[in-house]
């Protein structure tokens, strides 16, 4: 059973999207996504059921462009504060929201060469 597109996603979900995953353990980073709801106001879960953490995709994309501007742009939280508080954080909506997919893209691509590579070492 799949989840609607417009169902709130649980934090884990949440930080699949985002690709938020520890490298070395291979689990997801939830703790990233909570240290950013108190950094920024403008992320809002729903609180339910003994504090478990609900996101619509409002928050979900706002989420995304925090992703995109703290860890591909490099900039800073104060910096990523001043842009989501300013008018020019609707811009950022296609550029981020395109990010994410190139992430799963790359990822993508790397499997298909490791399948490539491991096809000629047979022949």
């Amino acid at each position: 059973m799949n989840k609607s597109d417009e169902a709130y996603k649980t934090i884990g979900e949440v930080a699949k999207i985002l690709n938020l995953v520890n490298k070395k353990k291979g689990t997801l980073n939830t703790y990233t996504i909570r240290f950013w709801e108190k950094e920024f106001k403008q992320i809002r879960p729903k609180i339910l059921n003994g504090n478990r953490r609900y996101y619509d995709n409002t928050t979900i994309d706002i989420l995304k462009k925090v992703r995109f501007l703290l860890k591909e742009q490099g900039m800073t939280i104060n910096g990523v504060k001043k842009l989501l508080d300013s008018k020019s954080s609707l811009k950022l909506d296609e550029i981020s929201n395109n990010s994410i997919r190139g992430d799963n893209l790359k990822l993508k691509l790397k499997k298909i060469s490791k399948l490539v590579k491991e096809i000629k070492g047979l022949k």
